[in-house]
């Protein structure tokens, strides 16, 4: 019935948004200046905490930019331009637990939904770790691979042996913490677009290149048999973004470069439904049972009933979609800028810095109506409220003790 309250997380002044995550109505989101701040959208206080780093505070504006930002219901995890990674154990206060140094940048992060597995790559180097329950951080298994990772994510439900998936340009690696990484999927010249993992597949695009081209696909590979189960679409545009993990049954969802998002069916690899979404490429999206919510790199975010084939909403802002999460009652998005850039605010106005610096917004939906109904506390009436009929209009009387 589109009844709920949106609200724009603060952000922090002469600084730009640089990654954004969520899990289960958290978010976190690291900055240009260094800072990581982090927010529970599901007590309605936005009064978010900073999660202090151990910098030394005698160098102002000298933090490096945050890369990447990872939570789950226990740990955050950041890493840094300069090759560190802070995690943080969300229970203990909001001082590291750990800090990791690698010698060069990091190149993808990962962290597991479940547990507390945190994994990354750098250089050719992929490294897993592990927190146990004193805190203290293990290496639990370290990888070699042949290029640069391009995505990194953890496969959920593994049990005591952690697994990941990497993808270094046109190789897909299982990484099996008991094991050496082994190669999942290789094809010279053809680079793999975008990645996401469920409990026992994984899902891919592949960019076809080279003298038979062949359009670009998504493969969908089991993990327990680690072969290739379907070949799904057969796009002109790269496959931008997959989303395994949190689709229904036998579907999957996934965005294109050529605007559109696509249903497939992995029971009969067919595309079960394709819709003309966004006026540049897909660069997010994820579906339930009823609805699609996408976004795209014009900073649209759309949300679609595919029963229907119908558009029930939208919304605008400058920068591309970056990060989306829904649940039942809530959408959290996140517009993240292509240009890192510290815009100087004394040449600026106010308003322009803002639109250049990116957006997370939060959407609560069927909230109780009185957040909706009532009028401003000084003008609230201490006597009962005269029973009546409900047309969405909130009447008050203002009496002595104003």
């Amino acid at each position: 019935n589109r009844k709920g309250a949106v609200s724009e997380l603060e952000h922090i002044p002469d600084a730009v948004l640089c990654d954004v995550h969520s899990h289960d109505g958290v978010v976190i989101a690291g900055y240009t200046s260094g800072d990581v701040r982090v927010w529970d959208t599901r007590t309605w206080d936005y009064i978010a905490p900073f999660l202090e780093s151990e910098f030394e505070e005698d160098e102002p504006g000298m933090q490096p930019y945050v890369s990447f930002v990872r939570i789950n219901s226990s740990l955050a995890v950041a890493a840094y331009e300069d090759g560190f990674l802070n995690i943080w154990n969300l229970r203990t206060g909001k001082y590291p637990v750990h800090r990791f140094e690698h010698d060069a940048r990091i190149q993808a992060l990962a962290l597991s939904q479940e547990d507390a597995t945190v994994a990354t790559a750098s250089a050719f180097d992929v490294v897993m770790l592990y927190s146990n329950d004193e805190g203290d951080q293990q290496i639990v298994a370290e990888f070699e691979v042949q290029k640069l990772v391009d995505y990194l994510e953890i496969v959920p439900d593994t049990g005591r042996y952690p697994v990941a998936v990497a993808t270094a340009g046109d190789l897909v690696y299982l990484l099996k913490a008991e094991d050496s990484a082994r190669t999942l999927h290789y094809v010279y010249g053809q680079p793999v677009t975008c990645l996401d993992v469920s409990a026992n597949q994984v899902a891919f695009g592949v960019k076809s290149l080279g003298w038979v081209y062949e359009g670009n696909k998504i493969l969908v590979y089991s993990l327990e048999a680690e072969r290739c189960l379907s070949k799904l679409g057969n796009a002109l545009g790269d496959f931008t973004c997959v989303n395994l993990r949190d689709s229904p049954p036998n579907l999957m969802v996934s965005g294109n470069r050529d605007r559109r998002v696509r249903i497939h069916d992995l029971r009969t690899d067919q595309v079960a439904l394709s819709l003309s979404a966004h006026q540049l490429g897909v660069s997010a999206v994820q579906m339930d049972d009823w609805k699609i919510v996408s976004g795209g790199e014009e900073g649209l975010v759309s949300v679609w009933d595919y029963r229907m084939n119908q558009k029930l909403w939208e919304v605008h802002s400058r920068h591309p979609v970056r990060h989306i999460s829904f649940n039942s009652h809530s959408l959290i998005t996140a517009n993240v800028p292509y240009e890192r850039v510290v815009r100087n605010t004394d040449l600026d106005s106010f308003a322009t810095h803002r639109r250049h610096r990116g957006l997370i917004h939060a959407y609560e939906f069927a909230v109780d109506q009185l957040a909706f109904q009532s009028p401003l506390p000084i003008c609230r009436s201490p006597c009962d409220t005269t029973a009546g009929h409900n047309y969405d209009l909130a009447l008050a009387f203002p009496h002595d003790q104003m």
